[in-house]
């Protein structure tokens, strides 16, 4: 069997993807996210995200979460601006509402919290909401095939970042073990329906169809829940600030992982994803430029 040619993610790459900061920037220059998210039991995972796309140097960051969540997760933090949803479902009619409440936005984080969803529903969300952004990245509950119907042009801004048992669900293929094998899958799966696909795993596997990036930045620290919405959050961020769909996904995924390494190395096998979002500007600050 022929090996898919694959490349690293590392500090070089990540260097060259990372766009420098203008010396005269203003407000909106550097990106604006919304998260969509949460639910009655979950309000911690759209938060985490948001914070996650915070923490990557983004202007604004808006949080859309059931009004029910709306007023305990607005207390968290004062650097996010919170909308409450009507809804407690991602429904059509919600989409439609948060739609003519948000500015054009430069990436839209969707799936963290939000809990089972009427498959059509979220389809029809994704498709409006899409419409309001350059890019669309989706996970956790919002994984779900009926994503996979939305037009060619929708699927040309999406993102996705499922783990093992996530990709099977929303890709109806089986996921093997090994890496060789998880390797021609994804870049498949991405190439059959024009997404880019961030695989989490123990090595990440990052692909648009054509390439494929290998990512091996983690702690095993980092099996605590919440890590990978931080993630979702920071792959909105990247994808905000200007960084193509493939960059976007394979910089989050070093960035992530060196963040939770770095939270690891303080606070030994007992972190939170918390502290993998306050560890963020030290993992990009290597890559701080201005021009």
């Amino acid at each position: 069997m022929v090996s898919t040619p694959t490349f690293e993610i590392d500090e070089a790459f990540v260097k060259g993807a990372v766009p420098p900061r203008k010396k005269n920037s203003h407000k909106g220059m550097n990106g604006v996210v919304c998260v969509v998210g949460g639910s009655r039991t979950y309000h911690g995972a759209p938060f985490l995200c948001a914070m996650g796309a915070a923490r990557t140097g983004v202007d604004l960051v808006y949080l859309a979460v059931p009004s029910m969540v709306a007023t305990p997760v607005r207390s968290l933090s004062p650097d996010l601006i919170v909308f409450p949803l009507p809804d407690s479902k991602l429904t059509r009619g919600n989409a439609n509402r948060l739609a003519s409440w948000i500015p054009e936005l430069d990436s839209i984080g969707i799936g963290p919290g939000l809990g089972p969803q009427n498959p059509n529903e979220l389809k029809g969300a994704l498709a409006t909401l899409s419409g309001r952004c350059r890019t669309q990245v989706v996970d956790a509950d919002a994984l779900r095939p009926q994503i996979l119907e939305l037009s060619e042009g929708q699927r040309a801004k999406m993102i996705v970042t499922p783990h093992a048992r996530e990709f099977e669900r929303l890709f109806g293929l089986k996921l093997p073990d090994t890496l060789d094998e998880r390797v021609p899958l994804v870049k498949k799966a991405a190439g059959d329906h024009g997404v880019v696909v961030l695989l989490k795993g123990p090595t990440d596997v990052v692909s648009d169809g054509e390439r494929v990036g290998l990512n091996a930045t983690h702690s095993p620290a980092m099996t605590v829940g919440g890590t990978g919405d931080v993630l979702t959050g920071v792959t909105s961020g990247l994808a905000a600030k200007g960084l193509g769909r493939l960059e976007a996904a394979c910089c989050a995924a070093y960035i992530n992982g060196l963040a939770g390494e770095e939270a690891a190395r303080e606070l030994g096998l007992h972190i939170v994803a918390s502290d993998v979002v306050a560890c963020i500007p030290k993992a990009m600050k290597r890559f701080d430029r201005l021009e």
